[in-house]
């Protein structure tokens, strides 16, 4: 197990070095997405559209930060297991690296992740004022109108974490499935 402190532009060299076990923390910009901006996401691209925002070599977040007065205020994960079946695609599609949530994901995810060069990371459940306090503020939002949960926010964290390796890109995980 190493304890890392990494920017959240990753390459695929440096997200192959990462295991089972590693935990990090991050600096830089995020993007939160759930259930509905996954889907969204997955039909623009689908239809022949282009996302209004760059995921390639980025690390999305599955959560609904809590906002008040335009800053966050609690930011904790949500269940990771609903995405399962948006994040191969989206892994595939947009060059993402990281993703960062909770209770770890499935078979399609794993694979995803060894073929594309892609991590899954958690970050404790119930530590949503922890991971508020490494946010910093909030660069852009986008996709409101699917509700202030589920739209997509950028934000800019610093020292992000703790967020463990469960699902490497070397097939490895904790033993979910």
């Amino acid at each position: 197990m190493k304890v890392l402190k990494l920017n959240t532009i990753l390459n695929e060299d440096d997200v192959r070095k990462l295991k089972v076990g590693d935990v990090i923390f991050f600096t830089g910009i995020i993007f939160t997405m759930r259930d509905m901006a996954h889907l969204r996401a997955l039909e623009i691209i689908k239809n022949g559209g282009k996302l209004p925002f760059d995921l390639k070599n980025r690390i999305i977040y599955h959560c609904g930060p809590l906002i008040k007065n335009n800053k966050v205020i609690s930011a904790g994960p949500t269940t990771s297991m609903r995405m399962e079946i948006f994040e191969k695609d989206l892994i595939m599609i947009t060059g993402l690296r990281g993703i960062i949530g909770k209770g770890g994901m499935g078979e399609n995810t794993k694979k995803a992740l060894k073929e594309h060069g892609a991590v899954y990371m958690e970050f404790p459940g119930g530590a949503g004022a922890l991971a508020a306090k490494s946010i910093l503020g909030i660069k852009e939002v986008y996709w409101k109108d699917l509700g202030e949960p589920e739209a997509v926010w950028v934000l800019e964290v610093k020292d992000f974490g703790p967020c463990f390796v469960t699902m490497d890109s070397q097939g490895n995980t904790l033993g979910y499935f």
